[in-house]
């Protein structure tokens, strides 16, 4: 089983406390604004944004929240923020490769925060590419553990899915980009619920760790997804079930 990036955020948003909560639904109405800005307000003709409210909602933001943030990024409002995706490399804990995508209206501000937050979590900065190279975008479907493996393989079988894998809690269903959308439509259409559906950055070039490592590198996730910029973090760390088991008793 794979160590994926699922892994850890599933796990910290069922913990999260109020103020961990707050960015989240920061974080997803910022999504919504730029979905909205880039293919327009309509939902259902939108994709992208559709999937953005979809997420969101599932997170229990309300939907004055969403409503609103889809009027800011049309423009209705005049308020709205411009906002410019970046993203950062760089090493954290024995070399494990991290892939940090921000979404931000202050670049300076952005590439500081990045630069100390992994500074003070044994981690180090790259240079662009370095690390990037071993990624590619992949679109991936967090799938609810009551729903059947075999169910899901029947309904996204003609939509280039290229894995179904658990997590023990959830299934990851893993696809190319541009299947994504096609790929949870057919699952809404054969009655299976989805958590979230996103284009990812999954890498080809996995590394084995063990649990003091593997606590290091999710201390280090932490501390960037606490930062207001950091949207997503990715990174080629791979657990056995074992580790995955010895994660979970140390809480």
């Amino acid at each position: 089983m794979s160590g994926h990036s699922k892994w850890a955020t599933t796990k910290h948003k069922k913990a999260a406390n109020d103020s961990k909560r707050a960015k989240l639904w920061a974080k997803l109405i910022r999504n919504i604004e730029v979905a909205t800005r880039t293919g327009g307000a309509d939902i259902e003709g939108n994709p992208t944004l559709y999937d953005a409210v979809y997420k969101a909602r599932k997170n229990s933001v309300p939907n004055d929240n969403i409503d609103r943030a889809i009027k800011r990024g049309s423009g209705a409002t005049g308020d709205g923020v411009e906002y410019t995706n970046i993203m950062y490399e760089g090493y954290g804990p024995n070399g494990i490769a991290v892939l940090i995508e921000c979404l931000t209206d202050n670049r300076n501000r952005a590439a500081a925060e990045v630069r100390l937050a992994v500074g003070k979590n044994s981690g180090n900065m790259a240079d662009p590419g370095s690390v990037s190279y071993q990624f590619a975008r992949k679109g991936v479907i967090l799938v609810p553990g009551a729903a059947s493996e075999d169910a899901i393989l029947e309904a996204t079988l003609e939509h280039n899915v290229e894995e179904v894998e658990s997590n023990g809690e959830s299934f990851i269903v893993t696809c190319d980009p541009s299947s994504m959308v096609d790929a949870r439509a057919a699952l809404q259409e054969a009655g299976i619920e989805y958590e979230s559906a996103d284009v990812e950055f999954v890498s080809s070039m996995k590394i084995q760790a063990d649990a003091a490592t593997a606590g290091k590198v999710f201390r280090l996730i932490d501390a960037l997804e606490d930062l207001d910029d950091v949207q997503n973090v990715y990174t080629n760390m791979d657990l056995t079930p074992d580790v995955l088991a010895e994660l979970e008793a140390q809480g």
